[in-house]
């Protein structure tokens, strides 16, 4: 076959088998770099015995350097364009640029408009008893928030079923809202904050808090509702009452030692990742809490005084949206039991036991809740 003349690539390679240097591919080349399709080479630039020619895939036999081994002096494939040996190619031989993408394919691709189940961005993880239901009661009254109405326990009992099974439990929601849920046992597990920091470190977590004294009693008093053979408060709290010995593991108190807690969620979280809301001010200035709450959440502020009626009889305000006709909607029977009379000796010491401790938090978070104050009205 005479230098310079042209002839068709058995079969048009793969990239991989042409970065292989596979014999009889590595001189060929794919893409823009090749012939127009079904244009034939003249019968002078094909040997005869090469196998059936590619439609689209050419390459230049012999030239400089040409001859020896198999598939030596065979240059990458071009487009079918034939010109003497040994002469440069011109600017007009050389292969056209690539068209320029169509404006479809610079647009960025459009949000899906359909609901799906996402993780949350948002969680209330503590404190029981402290007033989390009924914050997540109201916020669930926001346009633009969707919440689990369970506690998934995902952080602290079910972190083995994975994320995927986690997202699963999430309600359906659009792009821009607000996924939420509530478990209040996170905020004393050990292993949640790393957990959840694992998960997206931007999470947003909000913490209600209560009187560790008044949280520890209505704790106390949910447990005797459904176990009513249990000892007294008197007994539970003290490892030895002789010696005013304060029984710390007893968890109806451990969860009022919130400044520990706090501790090992500010190695993972930054203290303006985190918000605190008052469990007394839920109560006495729901619409304030909620103010704050949502300026938290980025949320507009649509929970407004309107959305809550107070009910005396429970002493707890319930919700009730503007729009609606019917009833407003209280907390379960379980929220407001009467709680059993506890020795005041008993209360005067666990005071003097959390003082320390509450001044601790109202240090880290730089936030007064003044729960001494209330204390000393009582």
């Amino acid at each position: 076959m005479p230098a310079g003349s042209w002839d068709r690539c058995a079969v048009c390679p793969s990239r991989a088998q042409v970065a292989r240097g596979t014999p009889g591919f590595g001189s060929c080349r794919r893409g823009t770099l090749h012939a127009p399709r079904n244009t034939p080479p003249t019968s002078a630039s094909r040997d005869a015995s090469s196998p059936a020619p590619h439609s689209g895939c050419l390459r230049r036999v012999g030239g400089a350097g040409g001859g020896g081994a198999a598939g030596a002096g065979l240059s990458p494939c071009q487009p079918f364009r034939r010109r003497p040996a040994g002469r440069p190619a011109s600017p007009a031989e050389l292969p056209p640029p690539p068209p320029p993408p169509a404006a479809s394919c610079l647009a960025p691709p459009r949000p899906s408009r359909r609901p799906r189940p996402r993780l949350p961005q948002a969680l209330i993880i503590g404190v029981k008893k402290g007033g989390t239901r009924a914050l997540l009661e109201a916020l669930r009254a926001h346009p633009d928030v969707r919440a689990v109405g369970t506690e998934p326990h995902f952080f602290d009992r079910n972190y083995g079923h994975g994320l995927d099974w986690y997202r699963e439990l999430m309600p359906r929601t659009l792009e821009g809202q607000l996924t939420m849920e509530k478990t209040p046992s996170y905020f004393v597990t050990g292993e949640a904050a790393g957990r959840i920091h694992a998960m997206a470190k931007d999470t947003k977590l909000i913490v209600v808090v209560r009187d560790p004294v008044t949280r520890a009693i209505s704790d106390y008093t949910q447990t005797l509702s459904k176990k009513p053979e249990i000892p007294t408060f008197e007994v539970l709290a003290f490892k030895n009452r002789t010696l005013g010995l304060i029984d710390a593991s007893w968890s109806a108190l451990r969860i009022g030692l919130y400044a520990l807690h706090l501790e090992s969620w500010l190695q993972y979280f930054p203290l303006a990742q985190m918000h605190f809301v008052s469990g007394e001010r839920l109560i006495s200035d729901p619409a304030g809490e909620l103010a704050k709450v949502q300026a938290f959440l980025g949320l507009r502020r649509v929970v407004t005084e309107k959305y809550f009626h107070f009910n005396q009889t429970k002493g707890f305000p319930c919700l009730k949206k503007p729009e609606e006709s019917g009833a407003p909607r209280c907390l379960g029977k379980s929220k407001g039991r009467t709680h059993p009379v506890i020795d005041q000796d008993v209360i005067q010491r666990l005071r003097k036991f959390y003082k320390p401790f509450n001044v601790m938090f109202y240090q880290m978070t730089g936030q007064d809740f003044q729960w001494e104050e209330q204390q000393a009205g009582m």
